[in-house]
């Protein structure tokens, strides 16, 4: 699929971007290799636009390139190899996304670390101390820029001279809050602003809630460090849930009722964290003895998963979840240290190949 039909698809009126999403990934998983003109017929017959939509999205799509290109944007279509294949492998990934920064931050091996806006003094520290942990163990940060437990997480990643990614509910080319424009321009020295919006998208309400389903799908697990009952954390939490990714939160005083939504999801059975350990011995490959250099990587040279994709790839996430009986949060963490030791190639749209089997034209 070229770049425009993937911009254009990100543009579409009429339908929700969820759905204009799903049925994308679904339709590009059924054959190997479908023309172009033929996907997008097949799209827009799913989510009941016409071709006269999809004109006008092509128009708009025009711009947002030409914005994009003058602004020093990134975009990374869905079924790219530079798309991160995490978010690949959820229900609705975005048809395009948005980079300013570095688009290899999107690769990393990440955990989620978000809250509360208006956070306590102790939930921001916590927020830092487990930032900085995860990024001396290895770990990318991701979070969403918000005031709070956001931007402590962000701040205190860069301090251990980590990546941290920041997922945004408006275009890349801008900054929300604007007093966080410092600490964005920072972030995507060494890491990357990201967004499915197209450039110029303003910071809408609804904006949010759908930025929260990739702070989730790019990470192995989600840590609420504080949370009111309806704080959107617990959205992102929900979606990292619905995507079989670990969910975890921080436990805090109970009097001012400022965390009951951190507390209703440890009640519910979300892992209680209380440093940065609890969250690494929840990640097959970077618990225990690993630390920074790996302490499991022997074990995956003999890895069943590359023994399968040399017998019968490329898959897709689908597959070898059912192949394996891993969780989702399991098979993703060692799919990506098989991709980095050079075992396992990603071909697009979310699907692996054994670097043996790949054929290089």
């Amino acid at each position: 699929m070229d770049l425009q039909t993937c911009v254009a698809f990100s543009l579409l009126r009429g339908a929700s971007q969820s759905r204009v999403a799903a049925s994308l990934r679904e339709v590009a998983a059924t054959t190997e290799a479908i023309p172009n003109d033929e996907l997008t017929r097949r799209v827009l017959a799913a989510v009941n636009l016409d071709a006269v939509a999809f004109d006008v999205a092509r128009r708009e799509a025009d711009d947002a390139l030409a914005r994009a290109r003058r602004l020093g944007l990134e975009p990374v279509p869905f079924g790219d190899a530079r798309y991160p294949p995490l978010v690949a492998a959820i229900y609705d990934p975005p048809p395009l996304l948005w980079i300013r920064g570095h688009a290899q931050a999107l690769l990393a091996p990440s955990v989620a670390l978000i809250g509360a806006r208006a956070a306590s003094a102790p939930a921001l520290a916590v927020a830092g101390d487990l930032a900085a942990a995860l990024a001396r163990a290895g770990l990318a940060v991701v979070s969403g820029l918000a005031r709070g437990v956001d931007a402590a997480a962000h701040a205190a990643t860069l301090e251990a001279q980590g990546v941290t990614v920041a997922v945004l509910g408006c275009g890349a080319d801008r900054v929300y809050p604007a007093e966080h424009a410092d600490l964005a321009r920072a972030i995507a020295e060494t890491g990357a602003l990201v967004s499915e919006l197209p450039p110029g998208a303003p910071p809408l309400r609804e904006h949010f809630p759908q930025r929260n389903r990739v702070i989730s799908g790019l990470s192995l697990a989600t840590v609420v460090v504080e949370a009111s009952e309806r704080s959107g954390s617990l959205i992102t939490a929900r979606y990292a849930l619905e995507q079989g990714r670990e969910v975890m939160a921080v436990p805090g005083l109970t009097l001012s009722g400022r965390n009951r939504g951190a507390h209703a999801l440890l009640k519910d059975g979300a892992k209680l964290v209380e440093t940065a350990d609890d969250i690494l011995e929840e990640l097959p490959g970077w618990g225990g003895a690993r630390g920074v250099s790996g302490g499991c990587r022997n074990i995956l040279d003999k890895d069943e998963l590359v023994a399968g994709l040399e017998a019968d790839g490329p898959c897709d996430l689908d597959e070898l979840r059912a192949r394996t009986g891993l969780d989702a949060g399991s098979l993703l963490s060692r799919l990506l240290d098989l991709e980095w030791r050079g075992l396992v190639v990603r071909v697009g749209g979310g699907r692996f190949l054994a670097s043996s089997r790949r054929v290089v034209t």
